[in-house]
């Protein structure tokens, strides 16, 4: 009987969102996006335009204009315009600017949250929390915009040396399909806070909610020009961003091989570029380590999401002697999870992100068991609800290191476990993929921690935890997996410029040229 409450409650609750979503897509620019370029929406000028469709049941959710080069020239021609009275405005006041963004943020919560639920297939449990990080990151810099350009004092004997910092202007972002409202905010909140403008360009499967956003901060108050947005397909709308000489750096968060081409594209122009790449990242259980927070962790950090996150924990190393019980118990937890409609709040996974995508993790299923790999648990696509884009949570077990399941980034709720049999050997395969984005430890002897920490080729790693965000670290990886970092002073160090002045005591000796007596 309870059970059958629980379902009755389930379908309730899933009912009373789809209403509300209904609600929301009504009011929502009647089934047509626009540019946003200096506060005016704006169709194509080419007129052309494409259409994106909910992964849950294939249903039209809007038509979308493809931005081209002019699109991209007015929206950063916008940007450079507004870029000098932005600059010049007091920290203090885009302090207030970005805390009345939060404010609207966290009103609109819901609303996101449905939304970006809807575009991308992510479950509502996960999507509600990203609406509110979204606020989140805009307060934590909205609280250092004040200190964004403070630098530092160096003197010497003759001279006062004093450091600070201007912001290098306006600014591209071009963000991804996965969590795309929190991770745009991620990008969008440093810059606005450091003195930059912003031409944003969001993922063609996924462009919801960063229209959402750039309206939300225009009501908030944000002046015209400071953030905009050009909706279009990389190979065009994202290309002329990357080139156009009014773009001083570019923030991207994506693949490894789009963060190489925007690299070729913005260095005719000299661009700074800050890139979030790829992850195959390892999750290494020892046998000392304490075994039922492991295996929380070890499933919460590839099946969440939808395994469609960088910072996943996407192969499992984990040592001999203890593997066939951690497996056995793993294999039935991800046999267990509930995959279904994303806006059912009981569902831990939902369908991913488009058609295109599905197929691409469909396919690992077969290179790994062409390979040797035994499929533990999952490894077929799934009857949702809605008929749309399902992948079963899938355990690839008997994996070796050099397989392409243990190389490549899958980017699904798919996870692969490679036994080792010492320390030595789980830092040799920890560091044998080329990516290096995130690692996470699971051991009681701090002495190990420290050595594998130090060994381990990745940007951020994790003890004895999953990923558990601090603002104020540092965000970002190593080799494939991206250049620079993000979270608090560090996301500054990207969207400005340090500038030093030395001022003269006026009584050094200044070496004489050319003097006669």
């Amino acid at each position: 009987m309870a059970a059958k409450g629980n379902e009755a409650a389930a379908g309730e609750a899933l009912a009373g969102n789809l209403q509300k979503l209904a609600g929301h897509l009504a009011g929502f620019a009647g089934g047509q996006l626009a540019h946003i370029i200096a506060g005016e929406m704006r169709q194509s000028a080419g007129g052309t335009s494409f259409t994106i469709a909910s992964p849950v049941d294939g249903s039209t959710i809007a038509s979308v204009p493809r931005g081209n080069a002019a699109d991209v020239d007015a929206a950063a021609r916008a940007a450079a315009r507004a870029f000098p009275a932005w600059r010049a405005l007091a920290g203090s006041k885009r302090r207030d600017l970005l805390h009345s963004i939060a404010d609207a943020i966290e009103a609109h919560a819901e609303e996101l949250a449905l939304l970006e639920s809807w575009d991308t297939g992510q479950p509502l449990r996960f999507m509600s929390k990203a609406a509110v990080r979204g606020a989140e990151n805009f307060r934590f810099f909205a609280d250092r915009a004040e200190g964004a350009r403070d630098g530092r004092s160096l003197p010497t004997e003759t001279h006062l040396n004093y450091t600070l910092r201007t912001p290098v202007g306006p600014v591209g972002v071009i963000t991804p399909w996965n969590t795309p409202f929190m991770l745009s905010t991620w990008k969008i909140a440093p810059a606005l806070a450091a003195g930059c403008t912003v031409v944003h360009k969001p993922a063609e499967w996924s462009p919801v909610t960063a229209q959402r956003l750039a309206q939300i901060a225009l009501g908030a108050g944000l002046p015209p020009g400071v953030l905009n947005v050009v909706h279009g397909m990389g190979e065009e709308a994202g290309k002329a961003l990357t080139e156009h000489p009014a773009i001083k750096a570019v923030a991207f968060i994506g693949e490894s091989s789009t963060g190489s081409a925007i690299m070729r594209q913005g260095a005719a122009t000299l661009k700074r570029v800050h890139f979030e790449l790829g992850g195959k990242n390892p999750v290494i259980v020892f046998g000392d380590a304490d075994l039922e927070r492991a295996l929380d962790a070890v499933v919460f950090m590839i099946y969440s999401l939808n395994g469609e996150r960088c910072t996943s924990s996407s192969r499992l190393l984990i040592q001999q002697d203890i593997a066939p019980r951690f497996l056995e118990r793993l294999a039935a937890r991800v046999q267990s999870l509930k995959v279904g409609h994303p806006l059912d709040p009981a569902t831990e996974i939902g369908p991913l992100i488009h058609p295109r995508h599905r197929d691409k993790v469909l396919s690992y299923f077969e290179i790994a068991r062409a390979e040797g790999a035994t499929v533990a648990a999952g490894g077929a696509a799934h009857a949702g609800p809605g008929g749309g884009t399902y992948v079963q949570p899938t355990l690839l077990t008997g994996a070796r290191r050099d397989m392409r399941v243990a190389q490549e980034e899958i980017f699904g709720p798919v996870l692969t476990a490679i036994t080792f049999k010492d320390e030595a050997e789980a830092l040799e395969i920890a560091n044998d993929v080329r990516y290096g984005l995130a690692g996470y430890l699971w051991t009681s002897d701090v002495s190990r921690a420290l050595r594998f920490s130090e060994g381990l080729e990745a940007g951020m790693i994790w003890v004895n935890s999953e990923n558990v965000r601090h603002l104020p670290t540092p965000f970002g990886g190593v080799k494939y997996s991206g250049i620079g970092r993000d979270g608090g002073d560090y996301s500054f160090e990207f969207y400005m410029e340090t500038k030093n002045v030395a001022i003269s005591h006026g009584a050094h000796a200044i070496p004489v040229l050319g003097k006669r007596s």
